[in-house]
């Protein structure tokens, strides 16, 4: 198997990332792990965008992974971490490949609102199940890797989240560069030249949307494990704002942008809320427009200039 420079980047980013580990404070431990579990779930928001559909209900996966974690154990009495995020995973697909069935058929705003409503409608059904907490939800329960307890958390899952993100970011890599991949950014471009291929655009878009769920479950199953809680507001549309938010601000141009999105939008925010705790938001938002005003293309653009400045 050969490997390209994004994968070999892949590669030396995630050394540095699990040595840098052993010597940064627990802040930051804690705030890297839960960017990358974010960044996870901006992945599957970005492979919609290359296929030309925004997601504003991305939440709904991350809820899903999220809840799954916590209500295996708490009603199911699984301490095992990897198990547990199995079952994130296998629970959205399964909602994934139901709702995929009507999403796929719509395009545009049809379609971010449509992932939107359905985020909403978790949301409202969690706010009425007492059973699950309510609108404060409910802790999750102790884990360990393979079965529990963790005799250090923190470093168990950044370590743990680490991994995923590098496996993930690895074959999503692989995934663009696929025909599938490509067959995404062409039906974006024109479907109608696709069909002509002999594809169907519809079952190209169903299988992303998918795999773009699969992602972000993940990605939600990890920040609830980091977290220690679950909460309605996962599902909530001003969290898939963020996830849209944070892929405007990396872009689209590589697997590394989201991630690197992620942890620039927990920094600022994390610094905007300390140092003006009743503007923060006016904060993020300035952010993001001089993103867009300056670099158009995201983040990445700035990397991506300096390969083509290097190349001429």
């Amino acid at each position: 198997m050969r490997f390209d420079k994004t994968e070999i980047a892949l590669l030396g980013v995630g050394v540095a990332l699990a040595i840098s580990g052993l010597l940064a404070p627990g802040w930051l431990i804690f705030l890297l792990t839960v960017a990358l579990a974010k960044g996870l779930v901006v992945q599957g928001v970005v492979m919609q965008m290359r296929a030309g559909m925004v997601s504003f209900g991305q939440g709904l996966f991350y809820c899903v992974g999220g809840y799954a974690v916590g209500m295996g154990g708490q009603f199911l009495g699984v301490s095992s971490a990897v198990l547990l995020l199995v079952l994130g995973v296998a629970a959205a697909a399964v909602l994934a490949m139901v709702l995929g069935l009507l999403l796929t058929r719509y395009r545009e705003i049809f379609f971010a609102m449509l992932s939107l409503a359905f985020s909403m409608i978790l949301y409202g059904v969690l706010v009425k199940g007492q059973a699950l907490g309510s609108t404060d939800g409910f802790n999750v329960h102790s884990w360990g890797l393979f079965s529990g307890p963790a005799s250090n958390p923190t470093m168990t899952i950044f370590y743990l989240t680490l991994a995923c993100a590098a496996v993930v970011a690895f074959f999503l890599h692989r995934y663009t560069r696929s025909g599938v991949g490509v067959v995404c950014e062409a039906t974006r471009e024109n479907e109608v030249r696709v069909e002509y291929l002999g594809l169907s655009p519809r079952w190209i878009l169903y299988a992303n949307y998918v795999v773009a769920a699969v992602v972000s479950a993940l990605g939600g199953g990890l920040t609830a494990l980091a977290a220690g809680h679950v909460d309605p507001e996962m599902a909530y549309w001003t969290t898939s704002g963020e996830f849209v938010f944070i892929a405007i601000l990396g872009g689209t141009g590589s697997v590394f942008a989201p991630f690197l999105a992620a942890l620039v939008f927990a920094l600022v925010r994390t610094y905007a809320i300390e140092l003006v705790p009743n503007g923060w938001q006016m904060i993020l938002g300035i952010t993001l427009l001089v993103i867009i005003v300056f670099l158009p293309k995201g983040l990445w653009s700035l990397f991506s200039r300096k390969k083509e400045g290097a190349h001429s």
